[in-house]
């Protein structure tokens, strides 16, 4: 049983991708001058996961270490900041410990083409969608994980950023704003089709600012795809506790409602259409709702969600833009990944969802 749900983990690290290749000679001079107690790294592969920062697996003699860098023809700063992620997991390490020890950062190109950092590796099970057709969780442990996926964003939420020096990462005034203002900017400069619910989403979103949130610590990202979950040893299958969050170079100081917002607009339901569906694993039996997931996280945090249209509404757009700019980036020709070209369906899909929210009022 443990290698048939080991079988289908699609973040077992595979060969790397033509045109994604490292300067391997180069990588092992900059570790001998900078951490030299790293030692040579003899072999590199490549997790297949995810759509944004390009990760590898770095084997040395002695340990097992994982390198974040951009995509190749990437130019939004934004999303693919590696010093920011590095700071966040220095910033972090004695406050939560869920994030993998930050080991280097390069700032330059002169390496590998593009800033890029190193950590330690936490090995443990991610819930991506394409493990949902295959993946026969008793309909229990599918709540308990849904459930402290949930509850590990309200320990997030409550971190104290003065304490942590984490408020130094962002000015959580007008922070809503200026994430509306700069993802609509974003979408006018990726656009390649035109899709109306896109448009009237974003009048939509600049009329209905929610009132101000106490600011929090935010990962800006979070969901299923970027948990760690620790696994039975007997089967492999992923267990309710979270061994690790990745990815945090999104992280920010803001209205936490935002990451809330963000959430939901991945979780998928069983009612949603088979695009929406293949946004996530939520939908499979056991999980909580979109709905479920408001009411604990309101409970466990305390906060008022009577709001929380304006964040689903804005997280729904956001993804869409993401998925624009990534589709975008394929279209002209600077990616080789097939993938990247299947992406414009779920754009209209998710400003359609978007759209049919505003309208009905409904998650």
């Amino acid at each position: 049983m443990q290698n048939d749900f080991l079988m289908i983990s699609p973040d077992l690290p595979r060969s790397v991708r033509s045109g994604e290749e490292l300067d391997l000679p180069k990588l092992n001079d900059f570790l001998q001058a900078n951490v030299p107690e790293v030692g040579t790294v003899a072999a590199v592969q490549q997790f297949s996961g995810g759509f944004s920062n390009l990760t590898y697996l770095l084997q040395t003699a002695d340990q097992a270490y994982v390198l974040r860098r951009p995509p190749f023809g990437a130019t939004i700063k934004g999303g693919h900041d590696m010093g920011r992620e590095f700071r966040v997991l220095s910033l972090l390490q004695s406050h939560y410990d869920k994030v993998p020890r930050p080991v280097v950062y390069c700032e330059t190109d002169d390496v590998l083409g593009a800033p890029f950092y190193i950590m330690t590796r936490i090995t443990g099970v991610i819930l991506r969608a394409s493990m949902a057709p295959t993946l026969s969780l008793a309909p229990e442990r599918m709540r308990q994980l849904s459930e402290a996926l949930v509850d590990n964003l309200v320990t997030i939420h409550n971190l104290d950023i003065s304490k942590t020096g984490l408020n130094q990462l962002g000015k959580p005034e007008g922070y809503v704003q200026r994430q509306v203002e700069g993802w609509i900017k974003r979408y006018q400069n990726a656009e390649t089709d035109k899709i109306p619910a896109m448009d009237t989403t974003a009048d939509w979103l600049r009329r209905n600012y929610p009132g101000d949130q106490a600011p929090a610590f935010l990962h800006n990202d979070y969901k299923f795809d970027n948990v760690l979950f620790a696994s039975d040893e007997a089967t492999g299958e992923p267990l309710s506790e979270i061994k690790g969050v990745l990815d945090w170079e999104m992280a920010t100081v803001g209205d936490p409602l935002m990451d809330l917002g963000a959430m939901l607009a991945y979780w998928s339901e069983a009612d949603d259409s088979p695009a929406y569906r293949n946004f996530n694993l939520t939908w499979l039996p056991g999980n909580l709702t979109r709905q479920e997931v408001v009411r604990r996280y309101a409970e466990k945090s305390g906060r008022d969600l009577s709001e929380i249209l304006f964040y689903y509404v804005f997280g729904l757009y956001k993804n869409a833009v993401i998925a624009q700019q990534i589709y975008a980036r394929w279209k002209q020709g600077h990616s080789k990944d097939a993938r990247f070209g299947h992406l414009l369906p779920m754009i209209i899909e998710l400003a359609t969802k978007a759209a049919n929210a505003i309208e009905t009022g409904l998650l």
